[in-house]
This record gives C-alpha cells, structure tokens and sequence, in this order.
C-alpha cells in the first residue's frame, strides 16, 4: 500500500499543473461507464467490414463488467484513495463504488486488446487512449496504482480471452464443427 500512496503523491507533487487539470476530467469522462468503447463497438457494428470485432468488442466489454464491477469491486471493496484522504481537493466527482480494480482502465485495456489483436486500423490510437484512460484515474486521485495495474493485466487476459474463444464461438455458429474421432 505504500507504493500506492508514494505513486499518488509523486503525480500530486510533480505532474499537477492547469493544463493536465483541465485535460483529464476529459480524458477520463471518455472512460465513464465505457462510453467511447461502447460507442466504438457499435460504430463498428454498423459496417460490414468491422461488424466481427464489434462483436468481440461488446463481448468483451460485458465479461469486463461481470468481472470486474459486479464481482471483484463488491467482494473486495476497497475503499478509494480520495475517501481515505479527504484533503486533495477532486476535480470530478467523488465516485460512489469501490476502487479495486479501476473500471475505466479494465474496459480500456480489454478493448484496445481486442482492437489491436483483430488489426482494426485505430487500433494503435486505443491502445494511447487506455493509457491516458488509466493514468487519468491515478492523476484525479480516484484510484490507486495497483488498481489500475491490476486492471491492465486482467483487461489484457479478459481481451486475449475474448479474441480466442469468440473465434473459436464464431467457427461453431456458422456450422464449422469440429471433427470429432468415430469410434
């Protein structure tokens, strides 16, 4: 936990300036309730070419919120860093729900994953925007490092995971089973 707390002091005390203050109140309201990515997967919906990965991407972004607001926030209830440190004056909102793991950059990470892994052309710029996603939430004294750490690499496994096993899903939906040994 002192990591966690020396990290946010080191963004407090060396990053804070008006600039950054204005900018990720922003960045981080793209990431509220997954908004851009949601709206990215049904963008990609409605194209023929693309209609696939926004498929995964939506599925994706439903195991993320199984997994990481209904079961994982609840059960480990964590409180936030801003609740345990009152005197760091927010710039958004105090958020309601626990803090462990970060939402925002659980379905950031889970969709760049995704994009990137199933080659849509935007998906290097997703992978810079779940970056900032995550820092935002470190820098508005939301979350804790390791929450958003920790959301990374569970969104990178749920991404991979979806990507896998959507294919394999997929095969099986349009008739392509696999061959079975006759006794």
């Amino acid at each position: 936990m002192n990591f966690d707390w020396t990290v946010l002091q080191a963004i407090r005390e060396f990053m804070t300036c008006p600039f950054l203050d204005f900018l990720m109140p922003k960045i981080t309201m793209l990431g509220n309730s997954g908004a851009i990515w949601l709206l990215t997967a049904g963008g990609l919906l409605c194209t023929k070419k693309y209609r696939k990965q926004g498929a995964f991407l939506l599925m994706g972004l439903l195991v993320g919120a199984i997994v990481g607001n209904v079961f994982l926030k609840n059960m480990v209830a964590r409180p936030r860093p801003c609740w345990l440190d009152p005197s760091v004056q927010l710039l958004i909102a105090v958020p309601k729900d626990y803090s462990f793991p970060s939402g925002h950059t659980l379905a950031s990470v889970i969709s760049a994953t995704i994009l990137t892994a199933m080659k849509v052309k935007f998906g290097a710029a997703a992978v810079w925007l779940a970056a900032l996603i995550g820092f935002s939430r470190l820098y508005l004294y939301v979350h804790f490092p390791s929450d958003v750490l920790t959301a990374a690499v569970l969104g990178l496994g749920i991404g991979l995971l979806v990507v896998r096993w959507g294919g394999r899903a997929e095969k099986l939906l349009r008739g392509h089973w696999p061959k079975t040994k006759s006794l």
